[in-house]
């Protein structure tokens, strides 16, 4: 018999095992809380007193400039005759250049009474001359003979400033007060953003300085309705009742040092987040390590269970399995039967497929043989047509005994045999997709070839002839036939394209030579392409004329042509009017070619 299986761990007891070790937290967290509060405080007061340091130094790097700069002779010579205008002008030449040079805001001499006659900032929009500062508490202290100290916010510019004021005397008599404003805005910026913050406030208990412009000039506690009066009196802030500034003491970690010689007090304010984030995260971590321990004392509890469990499983898959292998193995020898079958219909799908190939190939021999034929008929018309004109035209002569004559117009039909002769066979060529490696050939002779062809029916139709061709011959890639059969079928197009448009009517031919070989020009002023023949120019059997003008097939085969030759052939549109044909011929050797004529090689 089989024994029974052991019971399963209570995770009820495990639970409530855990809670009550849960208690240990608490000391975990009063201790973390007592750590973190000391770094953090150790952290703020070192940066405190970097703070107040730095303070200080600046205050103290200007304090002694009013009462040195006292004994200037331009300063003394300007209180003793302020009424002349080259004393007070010197004065502030004098008092803009210390001032540029020590780095204060502003610097400005005062009479007896307080007014300013002569300041740093004379030539600006907020100058202080003129102004009468009696009323700051610097200025009676500098007439008492002592040194003067004020933070306020300047009357005329509205910036705050430190000032420090020292009397100027001649002897043992003070004829008039020197002061310095030090801009200490830049102590603001130097704290950075950071989360503590900064506090500074005056002897009135008000904010000066802070990092956080929404605290600046507001109470840190109630004031007393004398320093309330002090303040009307002597303007140090923007408002006459600064509004209080509630700090929640639970918020926020606070640590204080008092500047003696200025009376104020500075604050440096932690949020309690600091500490609490970290303690939080200690407090997780023990907990996490509680969690830890008691999965561990589960999994251990778990573990015999897992082994037994494992072993039955073990084998009833090996059960599984067997009866799996041979119902696969049945269904693989069904899968290879079906692959058989499925081969034996791939060989009779393979045969069909050769026959097919056949049968296209055959067809595409058909094709060819139609293409040739229309293009046989296509290219001799031209031929054709010139020589029942030369014909014509020597019976006449004969009539006329032009004997002569009519001898030169036999030899042109003889020569335009010769020419039909080397289409037929480079048509056939063509057909039977030969090559014929380029030669150099000269491009005007071949172009004045093909206009003389064509020179009867252009006088006819009233075609003007504008060329534009260089003296220099040409030299391009191509072969001598068949770049005059091209020339020869684009310009009748282009006279083709001529007879649907009145009087005048106009060719250009034109040539430019380019770092890539040369390209020649063919414009006319007629119709021009529409947008479908810009498409399909180059199609075979693609024509826009009837089907007793054309086949369609001049342009095709001129397109194929010129790829042989390694150039191109462009269609488009005037800017002006009528169609451009552009062919990009490669550069040849200028001379003789060394190769044998194409028309000699078919």
């Amino acid at each position: 018999m089989t024994p029974p299986l052991p019971r399963r761990p209570r995770w009820r007891s495990l639970a409530l095992l855990a809670l009550c070790l849960a208690p240990l937290l608490w000391p975990l967290e009063h201790l973390a809380e007592r750590y973190y509060r000391s770094e953090l405080a150790g952290q703020n007061r070192q940066t405190l007193d970097l703070y107040v340091a730095n303070l200080l130094g600046t205050l103290h790097r200007y304090e002694v400039l009013p009462q040195i700069l006292g004994d200037l002779p331009a300063l003394r010579t300007a209180l003793d005759a302020p009424q002349v205008s080259t004393n007070l002008v010197n004065a502030n030449l004098l008092l803009k250049d210390v001032a540029a040079q020590a780095g204060v805001e502003v610097m400005y001499l005062m009479d007896t009474h307080g007014k300013t006659l002569a300041a740093s900032n004379w030539d600006k929009q907020d100058s202080f001359v003129g102004r009468n500062f009696s009323f700051r508490p610097y200025f009676s202290e500098a007439m008492a003979g002592r040194l003067g100290r004020f933070f306020g916010l300047g009357t005329t510019s509205a910036k705050r400033g430190y000032f420090f004021a020292a009397a100027v005397r001649d002897g043992d008599t003070i004829i008039g007060v020197l002061v310095v404003k030090v801009d200490l805005d830049h102590t603001e910026s130097l704290w950075g953003n950071t989360p503590e913050q900064l506090l500074v406030t005056d002897h009135n208990g008000v904010v000066i300085l802070t990092s956080r412009p929404q605290w600046r000039f507001r109470a840190t506690r109630p004031l007393t309705a004398e320093e309330r009066r002090a303040i009307i009196a002597i303007q140090p802030y923007p408002t006459r009742d600064p509004q209080p500034l509630s700090l929640s003491s639970s918020a926020w970690l606070r640590q204080s040092t008092a500047i003696a010689e200025t009376g104020w007090n500075v604050e440096i304010l932690a949020p309690r987040s600091l500490i609490n984030r970290p303690v939080r995260t200690v407090v997780a971590v023990g907990g996490a390590t509680l969690l830890v321990l008691m999965l561990l004392l589960g999994l251990m509890m778990q573990r015999r269970r897992h082994y037994l469990d494992r072993i039955a499983f073990e084998a009833k898959a090996r059960r599984e399995l067997e009866a799996r292998v041979i119902e696969r193995t049945s269904d693989l020898e069904g899968l290879n039967r079906r692959l058989k079958q499925e081969v034996l219909e791939r060989e009779h799908a393979q045969q069909e497929l050769v026959r097919a190939q056949d049968d296209l190939v055959q067809a595409g021999k058909l094709s060819a043989l139609g293409t040739m034929s229309a293009s046989i008929s296509h290219e001799l018309n031209q031929p054709l047509a010139a020589i029942r004109s030369y014909a014509e035209n020597a019976e006449i002569l004969l009539d006329h005994e032009r004997t002569s004559d009519a001898r030169g117009n036999l030899k042109l039909i003889s020569e335009l045999t010769g020419r039909m002769a080397s289409i037929i066979a480079h048509l056939r060529a063509f057909a039977r997709r030969d090559r014929h490696a380029p030669e150099s050939v000269a491009l005007q002779p071949a172009l004045d070839d093909a206009l003389a062809l064509l020179a009867k029916r252009r006088r006819a139709m009233e075609v003007e002839l504008i060329r534009d061709l260089p003296e220099a011959t040409l030299w391009v890639q191509a072969g001598e036939t068949r770049l005059r059969q091209v020339l020869g079928n684009l310009l009748a197009n282009a006279l083709d394209a001529l007879t649907e448009k009145g009087p005048p009517r106009k060719l250009w031919l034109s040539a430019q030579t380019t770092e890539q070989g040369v390209n020649l020009y063919i414009r006319d002023n007629g119709p021009g392409f529409c947008m479908e023949a810009l498409g399909r120019a180059s199609e075979p059997f693609y024509t826009t004329k009837t089907r007793t003008q054309g086949l369609g097939l001049g342009l095709a085969i001129c397109d194929t042509l010129m790829r042989a030759f390694g150039g191109e052939l462009l269609f488009a549109n005037h800017k002006e009017g009528g169609a451009l044909l552009t062919l990009k011929l490669r550069a040849g050797s200028p001379g003789v070619s060394l190769q044998p004529s194409e028309d000699r090689s078919v």
